[in-house]
């Protein structure tokens, strides 16, 4: 089974739908037996870093997720805002922690080479040569709608990149975790494709 973290801020009915469209069987949940019974986790987010922070500890589930994903290294994906909530802090709204699996801030997308904030639609996203995330895409376009970006102190960690403006990582993977600044389940094709090779990769 694979449990879709419900906190309140997720893009929660798309996800399920797109898991389904793969032929597995979500779970959208907000219950502890769940993820410790689940062979993959996926958090979704959409909304403020501050309340998505707040509602994910309202559920009582990080304890969870700590136990689930870093001590016993259940395969993991963060997508959006599941992949921001990862770093150690953000400055949207003023300065707010994360869940720190990363060693990363999440900071904000400028406009001033003319580029409009939000960066929303589609985008080219550049994978590293071995990065198991994309294989079978052959041409790796994914949907984006984010203000703010993960800067990531570890490039090693970083297995995609994206430019709008600046380069940003569209990717991050460390051991079971995977995170990701696109929107796969809105990415037609390829995302699917992707959440395909997150289930059979990690």
């Amino acid at each position: 089974m694979i449990a879709v973290v419900d906190y309140g801020m997720g893009n929660l009915r798309s996800v399920f739908k797109a898991l389904e469209a793969i032929g597995e069987e979500p779970r959208v949940t907000r219950d502890a037996a769940d993820l410790r019974s689940a062979t993959h986790i996926v958090l979704p987010g959409v909304g403020a870093f501050a309340q998505c922070v707040a509602n994910l500890r309202a559920t009582q589930l990080v304890d969870v997720l700590e136990e689930q994903v870093r001590e016993r290294k259940k395969p993991f994906l963060g997508i959006c805002l599941g992949m921001q909530l990862l770093g150690r802090d953000s400055e949207e709204g003023g300065r707010h922690e994360g869940l720190g699996w990363f060693p990363a801030s999440v900071r904000r997308l400028h406009g001033d080479v003319g580029l409009k904030v939000p960066h929303i639609g589609w985008n080219d996203v550049r994978a590293q040569p071995e990065s198991p995330l994309f294989k079978g895409v052959r041409h790796p376009v994914f949907y984006f709608v984010h203000s703010y970006y993960m800067d990531c102190e570890n490039p090693q960690l970083v297995s995609a990149t994206c430019d709008y403006g600046i380069t940003f990582p569209a990717a991050i993977v460390a051991d079971n975790v995977w995170a990701v600044q696109f929107h796969p389940e809105k990415s037609q094709l390829n995302g699917l494709r992707f959440l395909q090779n997150f289930l059979s990769g990690s």
